[in-house]
């Protein structure tokens, strides 16, 4: 339907332009304008043939588009970086529209993330509260006792923040070596954290991967390949953040 109408911030998020929460303080501020009236009033709708300006550029309305990548190690999590050092964005070099990473992977960390134009979709993968699975493996110096993991999930305290694994598993140790791997399951989505974690208890991190996001996997894809999600893996990625909420 053309006049189907929609809440004006999530007209704005879905355009990728930003988050619907940050949509929602400039509607506040005065800075969008709908048909060339500013509007300020959280309620207001919108349809598809209404033109909207954010601060003073027009919105132009994108296919909405959604990509899992391979992230390697040494690659930034980031659609630019000021040192000059490689983006997940240069990984994906022949994209039309303007994606971005749905929250981050540290430079030395592999794996799973997902890129959008879709700010809503986005906003609801990394809200803290819809409790996303994040399963990462993590090879460590050291070979921690089983006290030590249920502190991992019982939660930490780093630089101020409550940090703590859902589920923490060992899955082999290396006595020669003395290195364990382990797998970690976390819901939180904090800078650092799984390194962080393993601070804590004085088993550093010596390699990092992020192997599954909810239920998707990285089978198929080697590092630095990407693959669209189908419409079925929106969908239930929808479905998993909303759970229950």
């Amino acid at each position: 339907m053309t006049n189907k109408q929609e809440r004006l911030q999530k007209v704005i998020a879905q355009s990728g332009v930003t988050s619907r929460r940050k949509a929602e303080k400039l509607i506040e501020e005065g800075k969008v304008k709908v048909n060339g009236k500013v509007v300020n009033q959280l309620g207001t709708k919108v349809i598809p043939d209404d033109k909207i300006e954010v601060n003073n550029i027009p919105l132009e309305k994108e296919k909405r588009v959604y990509y899992m990548l391979y992230k390697p190690r040494g690659v930034i999590s980031s659609v630019k970086d000021e040192k000059g050092r490689k983006v997940v964005l240069d990984l994906l070099p022949n994209i039309d529209q303007r994606v971005y990473p749905i929250g981050r992977l540290d430079y030395d960390t592999s794996g799973i993330i997902l890129l959008t134009n879709d700010g809503e979709f986005a906003q609801l993968l990394m809200h803290p509260s819809y409790e996303i699975d994040k399963v990462y493996v993590a090879k460590v110096k050291g070979i921690p006792t089983n006290d030590a993991l249920k502190q991992l999930k019982k939660g930490v305290q780093a630089d101020g923040e409550r940090l703590k694994a859902v589920h923490a598993q060992l899955l082999s140790t290396d006595r020669t070596k003395n290195t364990a791997i382990i797998e970690l399951t976390l819901h939180q989505g904090k800078n650092r954290q799984v390194r962080r974690m393993f601070e804590k208890i004085d088993f550093p991190v010596m390699k990092l991967k992020r192997e599954r996001y909810s239920f998707l996997t990285l089978q198929g894809l080697q590092p630095g390949e990407f693959r669209e999600l189908t419409p079925y893996e929106i969908k239930q990625l929808r479905h998993v953040a909303t759970k229950g909420k």
